[in-house]
């Protein structure tokens, strides 16, 4: 008798299929088992001996399968451990280097050290489980990989090694990863590459890639880009049938149906005021004071709904992207070109379809009533915001006095207007953070040769102010009539966050500030630290302690704003949440009441929400990492020069600070002096040896050491 046959003599239901009956009770042996344990871990082959597993190894199996599926147990190596009852399932949605975060089914994030990440990738929906919180914020370990990700696909850089290249990939691990290079197609040390994932282990240094594309070098910030876009599947071209219909719109122009039933404005003198390279001109406005004091603002918003409609291959494409992204001198649109650029465009001298806001102010600028109307304009001037600022300051010359002469009462008129908008804003106790974006220069092949810091000048104020106002109407329009809407909402910052905030303050010895503080509190806390040298750090803390804006179907206010009404209505062109705004007011304009709207809209509203908050996260990130691979791709012909710049991060790694450029390089612990360094995150870093302090806010001289493009990393060194 074979050695095959004894075994299946001797196990004679060795190759059974699992009974449904054995495995419930195999379950319920599995649990008590694990639970008898002081730790509720017990190693595989006690568990399989306490079990009697070898008389029905099928259902045993099975057993295991669907409690590891159910997220009760997970295998740790060589042992079976109980996930406990505060574990929870999520997706893991960015490892941006040595850590990661998933977000919970209530759509909080947790962040996760690398060390409880078992090799987890964006898009992987884990079990997970709370760990004490350093921060106070969410932090937790990943337990177990219940459904890894399709179809991974990873950028990154091809760096040498003494064993041969690998991949350092961008925003999913610090580690090098592994490249099959019999499968990939050819590439070559520093270039910028779209790779799969092939193998998993459970360390991220133990994944295998394959390359799919090679993009060219990584030391240009415009290919590092075009990787990145390819790798999250963010493309330029719009489908066949998309692109169709936008041109179709645009050749068919305004007809006299469109007109029909529409407020005629086009008499009316309209303008837009935009930046001088801006194409896609959502928005424009017209202004009266009146003989008592009162005003009449007209904001006019490109009626993109009336393109885009529900259920077409452009309103689909227009989800899937949620908004336009912007880096450098490209735009990657929500919409085709056709409308983005053409007939939604509020270009001067054409007639435009318009969702517009009617307000009536008060002498101080107090929001008295609205009403919203489906309208036809013409805009008589095309603004642009530095010869605005000009004309306002007195700065302009005979041409632009010349140009703007159709509107230039109207200027002047929006400038006292914004001030006492302004006025009404710090009232209401708006908090006044400061913070400071980047304009950067391109040569004409896209190489960056410049960065300053982006000025804002008075139209830009008037224009914000002006688009604040007709937000917050649409808002409050939706929640008094009780239907459905898109919310743009800023919550209350966490406990946890304000507690760090009034520890600094006593330490500083200044002005604590309430548990719970109104938003008052906070402007307030700014305007006494204005002038002190303190300012920069209670700035910068008091950013970092603000909730993110997101979107949402209720109504829960701004707090930023001090609102209780706000929504995003004034970029339809660029903003999916204000196309479904318009969508929604459009039909109310049309006569649908509220019961008929909340049935149509408020799983709507519910799923766009959800949609453009993913969205506009993933853009930011995006046009954040662009301007620091381009800030990087600038400072590497500024290696081993000085600057006086601002410490504006204290992490355990070292302190980033800010050039006057408003490039960010980093100073890494590990380059600094020799010494015994005591860190308190977010605030300062000291040499207890030497006593000398670094803190958040401090002017600080800094030497470039190094800057790589592809990760978008500049290396500074201090004295």
């Amino acid at each position: 008798m074979s050695s095959k046959s004894k075994h299946k003599k001797h196990h004679p239901r060795g190759n059974a299929p699992a009974d449904p009956k054995e495995t419930a009770e195999f379950c319920r042996k599995i649990k008590t088992f694990l639970k008898m344990t002081h730790s509720g871990r017990m190693s595989r082959t006690e568990l399989y001996g306490k079990c009697h597993a070898r008389r029905s190894p099928a259902s045993y199996e099975a057993a295991l399968e669907q409690l590891s599926r159910e997220g009760v147990i997970v295998r740790r190596r060589s042992a079976w451990v109980l996930a406990g009852t505060n574990a929870f399932r999520a997706r893991t949605v960015r490892v941006p280097g040595s850590f990661g975060f998933v977000r919970d089914e209530q759509g909080t994030e947790h962040f996760v050290p690398g060390k409880y990440l078992l090799g987890s990738v964006p898009g992987d929906l884990v079990l997970a489980a709370p760990i004490p919180s350093r921060t106070g914020e969410p932090e937790a370990q990943v337990l177990r990989i219940l459904e890894p990700a399709a179809d991974v696909r990873i950028t990154g850089e091809i760096v040498p090694t003494p064993d041969g290249l690998y991949l350092r990939p961008d925003g999913m691990s610090a580690d090098l990863m592994h490249i099959d290079y019999r499968e990939s197609v050819p590439y070559r040390p520093g270039d910028k590459v779209l790779c799969e994932l092939t193998e998993r282990g459970e360390r991220h240094r133990e994944h295998r890639v394959r390359v799919l594309m090679s993009f060219g070098s990584a030391q240009s910030a415009a290919v590092c880009m075009a990787a990145r876009l390819e790798g999250l599947g963010i493309r330029e071209e719009f489908p066949g049938e998309a692109e169709a219909l936008a041109r179709k719109c645009e050749e068919t122009g305004i007809t006299q149906f469109d007109l029909e039933g529409r407020l005629d404005l086009r008499g009316e003198r309209i303008f837009t005021i935009d930046g001088a390279h801006a194409k896609d001109l959502d928005d424009a406005v017209c202004v009266q004071q009146h003989p008592d004091g009162h005003y009449t603002l007209w904001v006019h918003i490109a009626d993109v709904s009336h393109y885009v409609r529900p259920g077409t291959a452009l309103d689909s494409e227009a989800l899937l992207r949620g908004t336009s992204i912007y880096y450098g001198d490209r735009v990657i649109p929500m919409l085709p070109r056709a409308l983005s650029n053409g007939i939604c465009s509020l270009h001067p001298d054409a007639d435009r379809l318009t969702l517009s806001c009617r307000m009536e102010l008060s002498a101080d600028g107090g929001l008295c009533r609205w009403e919203f109307h489906k309208a036809v304009i013409r805009s008589c001037v095309r603004g642009v915001y530095d010869e605005c600022n000009a004309v306002l300051s007195g700065r302009a010359d005979a041409a632009l006095e010349e140009k703007y002469a159709p509107v230039r009462e109207q200027l002047f008129t929006l400038d006292a207007l914004c001030t006492k908008l302004e006025a009404l804003r710090a009232r209401r106790g708006a908090p006044s953070l400061e913070s400071t974006e980047a304009a950067v220069l391109l040569d004409e092949n896209g190489v960056c040769v410049g960065l300053s810091p982006v000025e804002r000048g008075r139209s830009e104020c008037i224009i914000e102010s002006c688009m604040l106002l007709a937000n917050e109407a649409a808002a409050r329009f939706a929640r008094e009539q009780k239907f459905p809407l898109v919310y743009r909402v800023h919550e209350t910052p966490s406990p946890e966050r304000i507690a760090g905030l009034r520890e600094v303050l006593g330490k500083l010895s200044l002005p604590d500030i309430p548990e719970r503080p109104a938003p008052g509190d906070i402007r307030r806390l700014l305007e006494e630290t204005r002038e002190t040298p303190a300012h920069p750090v209670i700035n910068a803390l008091t950013l970092r302690a603000m909730a993110k804006a997101r979107y949402s179907e209720e109504p829960l206010g701004h707090y930023g704003l001090a609102l209780r009404d706000y929504a995003h209505f004034t970029s339809p062109i660029r903003r999916y949440p204000d196309l479904a705004v318009h969508r929604i007011l459009s039909d109310r304009l049309d006569g649908a009441d509220s019961a008929w709207l909340q049935k149509r809209y408020a799983a709507f509203t519910q799923s766009a929400a959800l949609r453009s908050s993913e969205t506009e996260v993933r853009a930011m990130q995006l046009e954040r990492e662009a301007d620091a691979c381009y800030a990087a791709e600038f400072m590497r012909a500024h290696i081993g020069e000085d600057y006086t710049g601002i410490i504006s991060g204290v992490t355990d790694h070292g302190i980033y600070v800010t050039l006057p450029n408003m490039a960010e390089g980093l100073w890494h612990i590990r380059d600094m002096p020799e010494g015994e360094y005591e860190i308190e995150e977010g605030w300062f870093l000291r040499d207890t040896l030497t006593g000398r302090t670094l803190h958040l806010g401090e002017p600080i001289a800094v030497r470039v050491a190094g800057a790589e493009v592809s990760t978008g990393r500049i290396d500074l060194v201090g004295e």
